[in-house]
């Protein structure tokens, strides 16, 4: 009886101001946890997985989630025949479940196999370049086995004389329809022929070479353009030299991902390459020219007197060409960093000495004779 049934947004977990994608989600973690098929032989959770559709039967619908709201259970009571007493023969409740259990029911009260053409799978394989290459470009040569159309055949699979037959099973449509009654009535399934496999035809007498495949693997030597400016991880689609399509479908893709080794001294980021430079004391102390590598080759950067030791250059347009225009390419940071000399000769000391002592460093106020050492002895002296 209509009394005995409870409240439908009780039975969803929602409020009666709920959304009606609030509706849908609570139906849908409702009806997955009570499906029968997660539950085989439970009759309790089938109970309350037929009392989660009842309830998302109304209240998904706008009209009757109206009739609900105004007049309770009562305003179905006439429906008689369904779960508890609704009538589900009105509901199409195969666009329910196709829409929220397209994992168990398989999209819908019908389920359709796509026979038609098809593209085939594409093949990955891999190279790796230098650091230059990358940044300038080159050209490579693959050998990988692939497969090609069997001559022999052109590609039909039977062997030479004879032809394909129309499948009996399917009758040349390539489909079948298998039906499956369901809780809620007959659910149609649409697969591909398990006998043609989808074709339509079927091979009596093979291809001897390609055994009714149509296509055959041969090794072969392929020339990959390494476009100038591309990077690490990237890959390079080399077209219809991948797997064989299905149906008459095209032929897949070659992807060739690229690996690009590290170099000792340059370090790319986008399009920019960042180094650093040696500079001498004298160097940055006088200024000067200062020789930097770039992949270009080695420039001379002129540097002002006083150059301080991770001073920061920017050449521009010594960078990596952009993948879209070579011509256009990014910039060259380079960090100027100050070497200091590990061994000197007697000359060198002297000359430093003396420097030492004309900028004040020997002359008492330096570290080593009047610096703060020497403040902090006086100080405690006293």
């Amino acid at each position: 009886m209509a009394e005995s049934k409870r409240d439908y947004y009780e039975v969803l977990g929602v409020s009666k101001n709920a959304t009606d994608d609030e509706i849908k989600k609570a139906y849908r973690q409702t009806a997955k946890k009570y499906h029968p098929d997660m539950n085989p032989g439970d009759k309790e959770a089938e109970a309350k997985f037929k009392e989660a559709s009842e309830a998302y039967a109304i209240l998904s619908d706008a009209d009757k989630r109206r009739q609900y709201d105004q007049f309770g259970h009562a305003a179905f009571e006439q429906g008689g025949g369904g779960a508890g007493g609704f009538d589900f023969s009105g509901m199409d409740m195969g666009d329910i479940f196709g829409d929220i259990f397209g994992d168990l029911f398989g999209g819908g009260r019908s389920r359709r196999a796509n026979n038609g053409p098809q593209k085939g799978a594409n093949v990955r394989t891999g190279i790796r370049i230098s650091f230059e290459e990358a940044v300038f470009g080159t050209e490579k040569e693959l050998e990988l086995n692939l497969k090609e159309k069997c001559d022999t055949c052109s590609g039909s699979g039977a062997k030479p004389g004879t032809q394909s037959e129309t499948c009996s099973k399917c009758g040349g449509k390539g489909q079948v329809v298998y039906t499956q009654q369901s809780l809620f009535g007959m659910v149609r399934n649409v697969q591909a022929c398990p006998d043609c496999r989808g074709t339509g035809k079927i091979i009596k007498e093979k291809c001897p070479d390609c055994y009714g495949n149509g296509y055959v693997t041969k090794r072969k030597k392929i020339q990959v353009t390494v476009p100038a400016g591309i990077d690490h991880g990237q890959s390079i689609r080399i077209r219809g030299k991948g797997e064989p399509g299905v149906n008459g479908g095209e032929q897949g893709d070659l992807l060739v991902e690229v690996a690009v080794s590290s170099h000792p001294i340059f370090r790319r980021q986008d399009y920019d390459i960042y180094s650093t430079a040696p500079m001498s004391f004298t160097q940055a102390a006088l200024g000067g020219d200062v020789r930097i590598s770039t992949v270009d080759g080695d420039v001379l950067y002129t540097i002002k007197p006083g150059t301080q030791t991770d001073t920061k250059i920017r050449l521009r347009g010594k960078g990596v060409p952009t993948l879209r225009n070579k011509e256009i390419r990014g910039d060259h940071y380079v960090t100027l960093v100050v070497q200091v000399p590990s061994k000197l000769t007697s000359e060198q000391k002297d000359i430093l000495e003396k420097y030492a002592e004309a900028s004040g460093e020997r002359d008492g106020n330096g570290p080593e004779k009047g610096g703060s050492k020497g403040k902090k002895s006086k100080l405690f002296g006293k």
